[in-house]
C-alpha cells in the first residue's frame, strides 16, 4: 500500500484499509513508498500494475477495485471466514459463535467424559 494503514497515502490505499478495519481483520501494510525496488517487484511479481495489492494468506486477492467489488458483494467477508481470519464475535455473527460454542459445552457435558469441568467467556 502507499502509506500505512494508520496514515494511507493515496485514496485506493485508504479504501482498502477502511474496508479491513470495518471488517475488524487484522493486516500489516508494506509502505510502497518507502522503496521503489519494493514498489515495482509487487507489479512485476502479481502482473498487476495498481497499488494497494491486497493478499490473504500469501495469495493475490487483487487491487483496489476488486476488493470493494468482493466487499459490497459480501464474497470478501465470506472469503476471510473461509480462511478464518475473521474474528467470530465481529459484525453479525455474535449469535452463532454463542450458539456453537454452548452446543459444544453441551456435547462435551453429555459425552460423559468428564465429571465436571469449569468455563469461562
Amino acid at each position: 500500500m502507499k502509506g500505512t494503514p494508520e496514515s494511507p497515502q493515496c485514496g485506493f490505499s485508504m479504501a482498502v484499509s477502511n474496508i479491513l478495519k470495518h471488517l475488524k481483520v487484522k493486516f500489516e501494510g508494506i509502505n510502497v513508498l518507502e522503496s521503489n525496488e519494493i514498489r515495482q517487484g509487487i507489479k512485476d511479481y502479481t502482473d498487476w500494475p495498481t497499488i494497494p495489492q491486497l493478499y490473504i494468506k500469501g495469495e493475490f486477492v487483487g487491487g483496489c477495485d476488486i476488493v470493494k467489488e468482493m466487499f459490497e458483494k459480501g464474497e470478501l467477508k465470506k472469503l476471510l471466514e473461509n480462511k478464518s481470519l475473521l474474528s467470530w464475535i465481529v459484525l453479525n455473527n455474535q449469535f452463532r459463535f454463542h450458539y456453537s460454542w454452548i452446543r459444544y459445552v453441551s456435547k462435551l457435558r453429555d459425552s460423559n467424559k468428564f465429571s465436571y469441568f469449569i468455563f469461562s467467556i
